[in-house]
């Protein structure tokens, strides 16, 4: 990874964060992307303290907004003239249905539009820097998860675990189609499970539902070094260099759940995304 330019979403705690720091040692320069300004920046100087003569820069946006995802790949686009790797790891679990300013439900918003429009608006200059990588952090969360095209923004119901699993099986669905629609540019397009990991995860909620996630992580969480593993192996070992399309979960190729090799739905899910965001219809 020395000198390859990579770009982190969600990269300011967690997994995203200690992802950061071992490319960071392996010399890569580092884009992070982050929401919470104060937290950006203890997490930028402390991957400076821990990996001496790193390169990086941090930008801010709130990647379940389309207008703040434009306005950050418009900075990107002028600031960072290659792009080796695009790891889009930001997402979250919201227990009550919230809606964001383009009228998506926020968990949908946040954990697959903002991954498919991110990626859009960049993949133009992934193509240019190819080789290069687009990976998607997912989760086994997804193989309870079927998705209703009648209903993606869960106004007929909503449970939020569900809109996560939802969430999760979209981000294994997109990197499919992506994965197909960029055979022979370059640039491959893989997702994976991190694990269940010991991290901030679902501190946005309140109550019974924080609490019981807050249990579950004590007993059954893997430790964020841990949870690090399989991004990182995805998005820099030369094992994965010429594999895309794949789902990896303890560093290893993993078959999905059905609903999730459904290529019919993974077409469907990508027009949707398109029209959701306001974009032109692609072939």
């Amino acid at each position: 990874m020395n000198g390859k330019t990579c770009i982190i979403t969600g990269a300011t705690d967690g997994i995203g964060l200690e992802t950061a720091t071992r490319l960071g040692a392996q010399g890569a320069k580092l884009v992070l992307i982050g929401r919470n300004r104060d937290k950006g920046e203890r997490a930028l100087r402390g991957l400076q303290a821990r990996v001496p003569g790193l390169v990086a820069a941090i930008h801010y946006a709130d990647l379940s907004r389309r207008d703040e995802i434009a306005r950050l790949a418009a900075t990107l686009l002028r600031e960072v003239p290659r792009i080796d790797l695009l790891l889009n790891n930001a997402g979250a679990l919201y227990a009550r249905r919230e809606t964001t300013t383009d009228g998506l439900e926020r968990t949908f918003a946040l954990n697959h539009m903002g991954y498919f429009l991110l990626t859009h608006f960049l993949k133009e200059r992934l193509i240019a820097s190819a080789p290069a990588r687009i990976v998607n952090v997912a989760s086994e969360a997804h193989r309870p998860a079927t998705l209703d095209f009648d209903d993606l923004q869960g106004i007929k119901a909503y449970r939020g675990l569900r809109a996560y699993q939802r969430s999760k099986l979209c981000n294994i669905l997109f990197t499919r189609e992506l994965a197909r629609r960029l055979a022979g540019a370059g640039v491959t397009a893989n997702c994976l499970h991190p694990g269940f990991v010991a991290s901030s995860f679902g501190d946005n909620n309140r109550g019974l539902f924080r609490w019981g996630i807050g249990l579950a992580k004590r007993f059954s969480a893997i430790s964020v070094a841990e949870g690090a593993k399989t991004p990182v192996y995805v998005a820099s070992s030369p094992d994965v260099a010429a594999m895309t399309g794949c789902y990896f979960d303890k560093e290893r190729v993993r078959e999905p759940s059905v609903a999730a090799q459904d290529e019919r739905a993974a077409a469907r899910l990508w027009r949707e995304s398109l029209d959701l965001a306001g974009l032109p219809s692609e072939v």
